[in-house]
């Protein structure tokens, strides 16, 4: 009857439910348990198994650049500009329910990739999809995109992205018709969905990047009205890393 019972469990895809069965079936400690009890935990172990597989999925969905990055592993060290009370308080769903954007900024190697990704990967693990683009990457994508004819779906999927990461802003010329796409992607996503931008160029150059001052408008005002800021500082991480090995 016991394997029988596994075997159902497995062939309804309740495999969390299946492992609990079987192991907890054979402590000791869990004879005396009530039926009501034992079932309780059968049913918690199926939903935390399910819960980090979509955790797993998530986060293997998104491509972060750095997969194992996390807030909680930041460095906080002097000089780096980086305020360990404004990332703790980011450490919840409101940023993501308000559909706010994270802007960060500050010279190469100073772990703006690292803090994006790490603010995604922490978007994942409490079950918001997320996915991350390099800016070259992006607009190739969508230049593939139109020339396969799903230019209107490849916009659809990047509106409906919960966090958005756009890594490495302002790396490269821009094309009018780049710029008339980023704005199609903010436009979509003003309200809808939160975006994480990262770039070497301070704030303040970010309109005159842009060119067309009527798109620059648009999107500056779009990015900036609802955002969380940080300029990181410091000398490069990669060659502290470099040093330290």
């Amino acid at each position: 009857m016991k394997a029988q019972t596994i075997d159902r469990l497995y062939e309804m895809n309740l495999t969390g439910m299946a492992k609990s069965f079987e192991k907890r079936h054979q402590q000791p400690d869990h004879q005396d348990l009530s039926f009501d009890d034992f079932f309780s935990l059968l049913v918690e172990d199926e939903y935390v198994y399910r819960l980090n597989n979509r955790q797993k999925r998530l986060l293997q969905q998104a491509k972060f650049k750095y997969p194992s990055a996390c807030l909680e592993a930041l460095d906080y060290h002097q000089g780096r500009h980086l305020i360990k009370t404004q990332i703790v308080n980011l450490q919840n769903t409101k940023w993501i329910d308000k559909h706010q954007n994270i802007l960060i900024t500050g010279s190469t190697g100073v772990g703006k990739s690292y803090l994006a990704c790490a603010f995604g990967t922490w978007a994942c693990r409490q079950g918001y999809g997320a996915h991350y683009y390099r800016w070259p990457r992006l607009f190739g994508d969508m230049l593939a995109a139109r020339g396969e004819g799903t230019y209107l779906q490849y916009l659809k999927k990047l509106a409906k992205c919960p966090v958005l990461i756009i890594d490495d802003f302002g790396l490269g010329s821009l094309t009018p018709d780049d710029a008339k796409d980023f704005l199609e992607i903010v436009e979509d996503r003003y309200m809808a969905g939160s975006t994480i931008i990262s770039s070497q160029l301070p704030l303040n150059q970010w309109h005159s990047y842009l060119a067309d001052p009527t798109i620059a408008d648009a999107v500056c005002d779009r990015l900036f009205h609802v955002a969380y800021k940080f300029e990181l500082k410091g000398g490069s991480m990669r060659k502290n890393e470099i040093e330290n090995s």
